[in-house]
C-alpha cells in the first residue's frame, strides 16, 4: 500500500511540474526576461548560416534547476 501512495505522490510532483512548465511556456513571450535571450549568449549570423549557443540560459536554467532539486530533496527528508 505504501509503495501506491509513493507512486501516486510522485505523479502528482510530475503533474504540477509538468503544468509549471506549460505555462511558462505559454506565457513566456509576456515575461520580461525572455530565456534564450539573455544578455550573453552567443549569436553568430554568417552569410548562410547562424550559429547560437546560449550559454548564460543555461547557466540560469542549471542554478534554478539545482535550487529546485536541493529544495525538494530538503523537504523529503
Amino acid at each position: 500500500m505504501h509503495s501506491l501512495r509513493e507512486l501516486g505522490r510522485s505523479l502528482l510532483f510530475l503533474a504540477a511540474l509538468l503544468g509549471i512548465i506549460g505555462a511558462l511556456l505559454f506565457f513566456g513571450g509576456k515575461l520580461p526576461l525572455r530565456l534564450g535571450k539573455l544578455p550573453g549568449d552567443i549569436v553568430h549570423r554568417g552569410e548562410h548560416t547562424t550559429f547560437y549557443f546560449p550559454i548564460v540560459t543555461c547557466l540560469v536554467l542549471s542554478a534554478a534547476l539545482s535550487f529546485l532539486f536541493w529544495l525538494f530533496s530538503y523537504f523529503r527528508r
